[in-house]
């Protein structure tokens, strides 16, 4: 039996104990001219562990969410932060670094988070990154529309904020 099976099932059993998930589902989405755009990912918490350069190595590629790797879809074509996106469903991966983070686009999909092919990268753009005043506890995604037919896609985690602006074409 493959590894995922048994985290799957693993993750089924503590559903149908009542247990809460160490890492719960989570999803965000934003309309913008129509089109619809969709993160579907899974939100750890901290729970007292160092998180920027200690859980989420710097200089290496991060699954960005924990468990199934993390679903990007999009209805319309967009240009991400310099990158042409066509229409379509892909995996998001980050290079987080202490001074600069890079937000991957990769065209493998269904996945578990842990399975990487650079091979398969559609390609990477540079994230604004920002350090905040207030904790967050659990990691957090977010789609968000700044008007017109501009959006932002923004990750929160730890005393950490990136972002990558986004136009809906």
């Amino acid at each position: 039996m493959k590894w995922t099976t048994i985290v799957f099932i693993l993750l089924l059993t503590s559903f149908a104990s009542g247990q809460e998930p160490l890492s719960p589902p989570a999803r965000t989405s934003v309309t913008i001219n129509g089109k619809k755009l969709t993160v579907v990912y899974s939100s750890p918490f901290i729970r007292g562990r160092k998180i920027m350069g200690g859980l989420v190595p710097y200089g290496r590629w991060w699954r960005t969410g924990a468990d199934n790797a993390t679903t990007f879809q999009t209805d319309a074509d967009l240009d991400l932060g310099g990158l042409k996106v066509p229409k379509g469903i892909y995996t998001i991966y980050t290079l987080p670094g202490a001074t600069e983070w890079q937000l991957i686009i990769n065209k493998q999909t269904g996945q578990w988070g842990t399975e990487y092919n650079q091979r398969q990268d559609l390609g990477r753009v540079k994230m604004n990154l920002a350090q905040i005043p207030a904790l967050v506890d659990s990691f957090k995604i977010e789609l968000l529309s700044t008007g017109g037919n501009k959006g932002l896609l923004k990750m929160t985690w730890e005393r950490t904020e990136v972002s990558v602006p986004f136009t809906v074409q």
